[in-house]
């Protein structure tokens, strides 16, 4: 089963390995890797945040003390100031004496390209040969429908198409305060490919209960085995997500293209993985338990509700 490489704020590719130094700039030593500020390993850091204390001296050393308590070096708090009776707000740098071996974190659960959209179509086209069906939606009770909306509308975001555009989809964007359950009763009524669900409110961890509660659902309705289950939002992580179940998780910095680009490998793999399961000679049925007509192409609704 393949898997996603979650998304950067560099567009989506990822940690990569480290192009060669230019001309002139210091080696990095990818085993011991420190912030960067000024200079290469200065360990120089911004931070800030907010101090329940009145605005005033004694709260500037209680922030200087706190970072020191955060094994920063020589914090220095470079502003401050009232946020209302009672309330102080910092922002500081320090120095970060820790590093990071880089070079000995596995990259096994991101192991996946992101494409363009046009490579997306090709890829699609090529290898599944039919519409993908996705529905999505803001579940439980999130009220937030941008992620959603960035993902699957045609407008998408920043410049991306949203799934909605692209010929290799039929995408249905419920919209928000989905119950799990009527989300998977959609999906299972249109034959979709794939579920996205949207979590942004996660209070009290509301996302975790909610999006489990979502695969237990679509496990119990035996449909776990041919459904693609992603999930997006602030604090959702791809380790998280298959923690609870998903096929892969989404967070900040993803595009509608590198949803799109898991989607179709991993249906792609299935697809595959269904035409090269063997026959049974007394049923006809494929001995991994899906019918004789698995991988067969489907009829689907024409164009998008979302």
């Amino acid at each position: 089963m393949s898997s996603a490489r979650p998304a950067a704020a560099d567009g989506g590719q990822g940690a990569q390995a480290a192009s060669p130094p230019r001309a002139g700039r210091a080696q990095v030593d990818l085993e011991r890797v420190k912030p960067y500020a000024d200079h290469l390993d200065d360990g120089l850091i911004q931070l800030s945040f907010t101090l329940p204390v009145p605005y005033g001296l004694a709260a500037r050393r209680a922030a200087q003390e706190l970072a020191a308590k955060m094994g920063l070096e020589h914090p220095e708090v470079v502003h401050y100031q009232r946020l209302t009776e009672g309330y102080t707000y910092f922002v500081m740098f320090g120095e970060c004496v820790h590093t990071v071996d880089y070079a000995s974190l596995s990259s096994e659960s991101f192991d996946l390209e992101f494409m363009s959209e046009q490579e997306i179509e090709d890829y699609a086209h090529e290898h599944i040969a039919r519409p993908v069906v996705v529905v999505g939606a803001a579940t439980g009770t999130d009220t937030h429908s941008v992620g959603i909306d960035a993902m699957l509308n045609l407008k998408g975001f920043h410049g991306h198409h949203g799934l909605e555009g692209y010929k290799a989809f039929r995408t249905y964007n419920l919209g928000s305060q989905v119950p799990n359950s009527v989300l998977v009763a959609r999906a299972i009524d249109l034959g979709a490919d794939a579920i996205l669900v949207s979590q942004t409110v996660t209070q009290q961890n509301l996302h975790i209960s909610n999006l489990t509660e979502l695969v237990e659902i679509v496990e119990a309705e035996g449909q776990r085995k041919r459904l693609i289950l992603t999930c997006g939002g602030p604090r959702v992580s791809n380790e998280l997500a298959k923690e609870l179940g998903y096929d892969a998780g989404f967070s900040k910095g993803t595009y509608p293209h590198h949803v799109a680009s898991f989607i179709v490998r991993e249906l792609a793999a299935r697809l595959a993985e269904s035409e090269e399961a063997p026959l049974s000679a007394q049923t006809g049925a494929r001995a991994d338990g899906r019918g004789a007509n698995a991988g067969v192409q489907r009829t689907r609704a024409p164009g998008a509700d979302g």
